[in-house]
């Protein structure tokens, strides 16, 4: 028997050692393989109610505040794998802005001698250059509002918007705000792409941001990123800063453009980038759409911001100052200068007090102290309260309304 089962001995051992070979190389024929996960399907995207803005009233007329068209909150759960659907909704209504101006010839020094001028001629144009700026810009409603940057159109002398769709057409300006650094224009063409708003106090720090415009002048582009902070401010930039920072590539010609969310939906309007090189670093600046909701509602409806006002100068307190003033801590502005005839004039403040509280808030910040402050209806009662000569003061002013910059120029 032993001997009749000893050829078959040797091919099953083989046989046996090459099975084990071929499941340790390819495990998944038992099923021990990992599980394939399933694809994951877009989020869900609902599109926001077509609104329309009713027509602007005669000159002379306050113009309604715009209806402007308003995005469903964004989902997290889950992310697409391509964004063209966002950018099909939000890019029509990104446009192209063009602004003109017309600047004096730099002459050379001889040109200054009547006898040399006689020999080029003293026509008054033959002194004067066209200077071109481009931007970008965003179209709100179907009325015709865009909105973009008082830097883009600053000075301009005429202002040409192109559409994605290949019109073209001259804007009015409608505002500009320069201390949010947004400017309000206004085109007449039927059939307008509008963009939806969302609010963008619901964007959060990794949400994915896509930003649309006309960088360098070669064309609508869009790049992505994602939202890398919010609520940025003491960059120099603006007299009131809140941005959003993203790392979507913002380059020049990009200001005034759209910076959307995966829904297309506007989270903030392009502004400024930090950069060494002039070209995108990866740390661009977005105004936040609700910012820029009220800054247009108010120059449509106002013609201009109205915000409050103190009528003060104030400088940031630091460990010594604070020190020099007997405070324990660095809280509080030094007022540095005082507007004459201004709010604070009229209640008595003086430079060299120290402003710690306002409306019963300990002032942390100077800059959110003033953005708080600007929020407040002129014409209301602030309670502050102060430090002068060691000794604490509480005051009642009434709030002003912060002038054009050419008329704050304070007394020290």
């Amino acid at each position: 028997m032993r001997r009749t089962l000893l050829p078959y001995v040797w091919p099953v051992l083989i046989g046996v050692l090459l099975a084990i070979v071929l499941l340790n190389a390819f495990p998944q024929l038992i099923g021990r393989g990992q599980p394939q996960m399933p694809a994951q399907t877009p989020a869900e995207r609902v599109e926001p109610p077509a609104q329309t803005l009713s027509a602007a009233q005669p000159d002379g007329e306050p113009r309604p505040a715009p209806d402007l068209q308003t995005a469903s909150p964004l989902s997290r759960e889950q992310g697409p794998f391509s964004y063209s659907a966002a950018v099909d909704r939000a890019a029509p209504a990104v446009v192209n802005i063009y602004s003109s101006r017309m600047v004096e010839r730099d002459e050379h020094p001889l040109m200054s001698d009547p006898f040399f001028r006689q020999f080029s001629g003293d026509d008054a144009t033959s002194r004067q250059r066209m200077l071109s700026s481009l931007g970008s810009g965003v179209i709100v409603s179907d009325d015709g509002y865009v909105l973009t940057n008082h830097h883009v159109i600053s000075g301009a002398d005429q202002i040409q918007v192109a559409l994605r769709d290949g019109r073209n057409t001259l804007a009015e300006v409608i505002g500009t705000d320069p201390e949010s650094d947004l400017a309000v224009l206004r085109i007449d063409l039927d059939d307008l792409p509008v963009i939806a708003i969302t609010d963008s106090t619901q964007a959060a720090v990794g949400d994915v941001a896509l930003a649309i415009g006309n960088p360098f002048g070669v064309g609508q582009t869009v790049t992505m990123g994602i939202i890398s902070a919010t609520g940025r401010s003491h960059l120099g930039l603006n007299a009131y800063e809140d941005f959003i920072q993203t790392d979507a590539a913002i380059n020049p010609g990009n200001s005034g453009g759209a910076l959307i969310n995966p829904d297309g939906a506007l989270v903030g309007i392009n502004t400024a980038i930090f950069s060494r090189s002039g070209g995108s670093q990866g740390i661009g600046f977005a105004i936040p759409a609700n910012l820029a909701r009220n800054i247009l509602d108010e120059l449509v409806t106002q013609g201009r911001v109205i915000r409050g006002w103190l009528g003060i100068e104030a400088q940031e307190m630091t460990q010594e100052l604070a020190a020099s003033f007997g405070l324990q801590t660095p809280g509080g502005v030094v007022i540095a200068g005082i507007v004459p005839d201004g709010p604070a004039a009229r209640a008595d403040l003086r430079p060299g007090d120290v402003l710690l509280e306002v409306d019963g808030r300990p002032i942390l910040d100077a800059r959110v102290a003033m953005a708080d402050i600007a929020a407040i209806e002129p014409g209301a009662e602030l309670p502050i309260a102060v430090i002068r000569g060691g000794e604490r003061i509480d005051l009642v002013l009434d709030v002003g309304e912060r002038p054009p910059p050419e008329e704050r120029r304070p007394d020290r």
